[in-house]
């Protein structure tokens, strides 16, 4: 054995010692605070006789963790994920029960509800001790990160990994370009300020790009682009189809599951991840082998289902899985916190943040974060070649507290601290990692249309149509990533008592849905998309009711006449064919906004009727027809405009004068990446070429 094998064995075993001692004394101290644990027997015993039955239990209660908790969360992967993680304390204070009775002293008891308190605290005990003890131990920094990691993946062989560069791409989900640069200015993110700084005399390690979005600004549309090719016939987070008569939503897991068939079919192509790839977190699976919590095969079941495995790979460790149970359980109290404060100072514009909502957040950015991050260190570690992941925290938290919020901000700060981690795990990786950070769109800030007019957009459509309003309004339903992933990790339909519902009652009357500030408006009892004659001779006020409103922008529909054409105030009407950026309706959206109506109305499942809010380019605020301050899904604002975080020792997305317009460019984009880091890489300029494991973040 050599001297370094020798040095960590000795280092190993000094470090279980300390753990050891510091579970000991944590025992010690909580059988001294707490009334219903103790640790010496009826008449009393000396303190050398205490210090040895606690000893004795700790060292039982760390073996059982060690070797019994991985096989319970085993055989647990059955229960729904939530339920797990509020099983983290039962099972956790189980075993400290078992381990007082098998101590062999035989002097330790504890109430059931006292033994869950010191469970969790002697385990983030030993996980803080051990943590701390390992901070200059390489070898054993690399042991805990293969802790994290899916015990399932295939073990190497020994030899050394792939000299070719993998490549990671972390989605931000709901970050704006504006919004990464404010928060690397105010310090929020050094993480990503470190790689855009100059450093050493050298230039950044990464540049920062913005890209454009299509129409429909969500991650449905984006990341459909991104990893499959083609969002082709995506008109917006939620719509009818008149042909199978149902409403298809991308974070239903049915529905993403045949948007991403649809995508495969169109482009021939399995996806992005297909060799060698892994897909953690995602709508859709980019055609990748490894999966975890991924919407579009989470409704399947047997063994091609493994997208729920990746919790194994988090809760397999017991400190962590206590950790995050108690971090789920902080960040719930924060959210009732800031929400208390918000509606006592009467902050405004604000919505509803009751009900589950708190519980739907704190999975955001606690579980769902933890699981995706550790299911990511696992790739790098087993030097998988290419890795998609998304973190969905910043957008579930915008959607209610504001893009701009100091609560949106806290999150970011939080996100930081991830990829700061995923920089660290390339450094031992088996192979060197070119990390790329993006985001899927943005959020533009604003009120509810509701909130201003006290009327939702469906009950002025049937304003419009002549039909009854009801007195009191229905909220849309969020639409908000997070949501989604709760229900399918309960195993619950998403919106099982949704629109498609609604429609086949009533299948006279209007379908009307929301996407952000996109809405969407279809006649069910027509089999085709209706034009703007047959609307109007059907319903003569509507399509003039809600161009005239000030809360809506523009609205789309069908044209015998021209094809297409764009409706604005006061009688505009322009056609398709001759829309423009900077004139009509479109005018202040911004540059490209024409060519995305374009696009979208040559789609086959288009609304009859598509309607954008209104927006104020001076202070970048739409108004949502959702139950959102801060919204995403159609045009206007930082909505559409996302950010790329690349290396440069990647070729540029995109020449200087040329600006990344779509998700399907990104595709094309990140392939090329892809190609790039398995041939031959492109050449630094002079003076650039500093060393490999410094690229490596």
């Amino acid at each position: 054995m050599g001297q370094g094998r020798w040095r960590s064995l000795v280092s190993g075993v000094w470090r279980s010692i300390a753990v050891w001692a510091a579970s000991t004394v944590t025992m010690l101290v909580l059988a001294a605070v707490l009334p219903d644990f103790r640790l010496e027997s009826a008449g009393g015993d000396s303190t050398t006789r205490i210090a040895v039955t606690a000893a004795a239990g700790a060292g039982v209660f760390g073996l059982l963790s060690s070797l019994v908790w991985p096989l319970l969360v085993r055989l647990l992967l059955l229960v729904p994920a939530l339920v797990l993680g509020l099983l983290v304390f039962f099972l956790n204070g189980s075993l400290l029960l078992i381990a007082l009775r098998v101590n062999p002293s035989g002097r330790g008891e504890a109430a059931p509800e006292t033994a869950v308190v010191v469970a969790a605290v002697m385990s983030a005990v030993a996980s803080a001790t051990g943590a701390a003890l390992a901070v200059r131990d390489d070898d054993a920094y690399r042991r805990r990160l293969y802790r994290l990691a899916d015990r399932r993946r295939r073990r190497g062989d020994g030899q050394a990994g792939p000299a070719t560069p993998g490549a990671v791409f972390v989605q931000l989900d709901g970050v704006g370009h504006d919004v990464l640069r404010a928060a690397v200015d105010k310090g929020l993110m050094p993480t990503v300020a470190s790689w855009l700084a100059p450093r050493d005399g050298r230039g950044p390690t990464h540049r920062l790009t913005s890209w454009r979005t299509d129409w429909s600004s969500q991650t449905g549309a984006s990341q459909l682009g991104i990893l499959h090719g083609s969002n082709h016939d995506v008109p917006a987070f939620r719509w009818y189809e008149k042909d199978s008569r149902e409403v298809m939503v991308c974070n239903r897991p049915t529905s993403a599951a045949e948007l991403q068939r649809r995508a495969i079919e169109r482009t021939g192509d399995g996806g992005l991840l297909t060799v060698d790839g892994a897909s953690r977190g995602n709508l859709f699976s980019g055609g990748a082998d490894q999966l975890a919590l991924v919407l579009s095969v989470s409704a399947r079941r047997g063994k091609e289902n493994r997208s729920r495995a990746g919790y194994f790979a988090y809760f397999s460790d017991p400190a962590n899985a206590v950790r995050t149970a108690m971090s789920f359980v902080a960040e719930v109290g924060r959210e009732t916190v800031q929400s208390t404060r918000a509606r006592l100072t009467q902050q405004r514009p604000r919505v509803g943040r009751g009900g589950l909502y708190p519980f739907v957040r704190a999975f955001a950015t606690v579980v769902e974060r933890d699981v995706v991050v550790a299911a990511v260190i696992g790739d790098m570690l087993a030097g998988r070649n290419a890795v998609y992941a998304d973190l969905v925290a910043y957008d579930e938290v915008a959607h209610h507290s504001g893009p701009h919020s100091r609560d949106a901000e806290k999150v970011l700060a939080k996100l930081d601290r991830s990829l700061a981690l995923l920089a660290q795990v390339a450094e031992h990786a088996p192979r060197p990692y070119r990390i790329v950070v993006l985001s899927d769109h943005g959020q533009s800030p604003g009120e509810t249309f509701q909130a201003r007019y006290g009327l939702s957009l469906g009950n002025l459509v049937r304003a419009g149509c002549g039909l009854p309003v009801p007195r009191r309004a229905e909220r849309t339903h969020s639409g908000a990533e997070a949501r989604a992933a709760v229900r399918a990790a309960l195993r619950r339909p998403v919106e099982e008592n949704g629109e498609q519902h609604r429609a086949a009652r009533r299948r006279s009357e209007p379908v009307v849905l929301a996407s952000g500030n996109l809405g969407l408006v279809s006649f069910p009892d027509v089999p085709h998309r209706m034009s703007k004659e047959e609307i109007d001779r059907r319903h003569p006020a509507l399509l003039s009711t809600l161009a005239d409103h000030p809360g809506i922008g523009f609205v789309l529909v069908r044209s015998e006449e021209h094809g297409g054409v764009v409706l604005g105030a006061h009688g505009a009407e322009i056609p398709v064919g001759r829309l423009g950026d900077g004139t009509g309706p479109l005018a202040g959206f911004g540059p490209g906004a024409a060519h995305a109506v374009r696009r979208t109305h040559s789609f086959p499942h288009t609304a009859d009727i598509m309607i954008n809010s209104w927006y104020d380019p001076a202070d970048g605020e739409v108004l949502a027809f959702e139950e959102q301050i801060g919204s995403h899904g159609g045009l206007g604002g930082a909505q559409g405009r996302p950010f790329l975080l690349s290396p440069v020792v990647l070729s540029a997305p995109a020449d200087d004068d040329t600006e990344l317009v779509g998700a399907e460019q990104l595709h094309h984009v990140f392939r090329r990446w892809l190609s790039e880091c398995v041939g031959p890489q492109v050449p630094l300029p002079e003076g650039e070429d500093e060393d490999e494991d410094e690229r490596a973040a």
